[in-house]
């Protein structure tokens, strides 16, 4: 039974006998409509670097909230793996070998992918990272850094973000509708030690983020959104030897890390998750060139 505002004041005591009742069906309503306002059901995301953690954590995420991934990554046994994974846990999900750096081979992927589903929704550029040799030694001068490491590490996080964006946001610009989420980071916000690369291809980043909405929103309408998430400080391969010494304990950088962060933690991967996912759905349709920090308050706090 639907009751507008008029149906209630013109029948106060039917609505007083149900009270109980009456509440009980209001609630179930609002969560029905809230999960419809953020579900991600049967959309067609594209994942890039998801037989990595970060990407496979936001992998098996989406195929549980109903979403139709397409695995890309440049590992063929890490694809493969992860395109598994992800049907044993009931998903649909297809793999394609993808590098973020050829653009060719990235436009014969999105090519099998509307063959294959018919529509691209969401592009979640994941593949990225530091890269051992870009990163400084402590005593390390600057001046001693090697360039080909640091093209590396700026051509993978930068340019391995904006070749899948033009890639795939050219089919969400022939649909008028399509998500993409991109990853800053906390090196994009201030100066952090001995990452001179990957804070130089961060920041580009959120740069991109906010050009490429306001491109696609101007050029090809209101349906299309870019954004970005900015993680804040998760252990990972990538980073456990410069914030985990060999027994276990905190190094000095990680120490500096959490008293700065006002949670006194550093995050799990799976608090990423829901973030992603809002940006991915229709709670989030007049939300586009934002970075949103996922940070336990790191960005927010001066230290003092």
């Amino acid at each position: 039974m639907y009751l507008c505002a008029a149906n209630l004041r013109e029948q106060p005591l039917r609505v007083a006998a149900h009270g109980a009742g009456m509440a009980t069906f209001l609630n179930l309503t609002l969560i029905n409509n809230m999960d419809k306002l953020f579900s991600i059901a049967g959309k067609v995301a594209v994942i890039t670097g998801a037989g990595g953690v970060l990407g496979g954590s936001i992998a098996k995420h989406f195929v549980a909230q109903g979403a139709k991934v397409v695995v890309l990554d440049i590992r063929q046994e890490q694809l493969d793996a992860r395109v598994e994974e992800l049907r044993a846990l009931g998903g649909e999900a297809v793999g394609f070998v993808g590098n973020v750096l050829d653009v060719e081979n990235l436009e014969k992927v999105a090519s099998d992918v509307v063959a294959h589903w018919g529509r691209v929704d969401a592009l979640l550029n994941i593949a990225g990272g530091n890269m051992p040799g870009a990163t400084l030694a402590p005593d390390q001068p600057v001046f001693d850094m090697n360039l080909a490491d640091w093209k590396k590490v700026t051509d993978l996080n930068l340019n391995g973000t904006v070749y899948p964006s033009l890639v795939f946001g050219k089919i969400m610009a022939s649909q008028k509708s399509g998500a993409i989420v991109n990853v800053s980071s906390m090196a994009a916000y201030s100066a952090i030690t001995r990452v001179p690369g990957y804070s130089v291809a961060k920041t580009g980043v959120s740069s991109f983020t906010q050009w490429l909405a306001m491109e696609m929103a101007l050029k090809y309408g209101d349906g299309i959104r870019v954004n970005a998430i900015a993680p804040g400080f998760f252990i990972g391969d990538q980073n456990r030897s410069v914030l985990i010494n060999p027994d276990g304990s905190l190094t000095d950088r990680s120490l500096k890390v959490i008293a700065k962060t006002p949670m006194k933690r550093f995050g799990d991967i799976t608090e990423l998750n829901g973030a992603v996912q809002f940006l991915c759905s229709a709670a989030a349709s007049f939300v586009t060139g934002v970075v949103l920090p996922i940070d336990g308050g790191f960005s927010s706090f001066s230290g003092v």
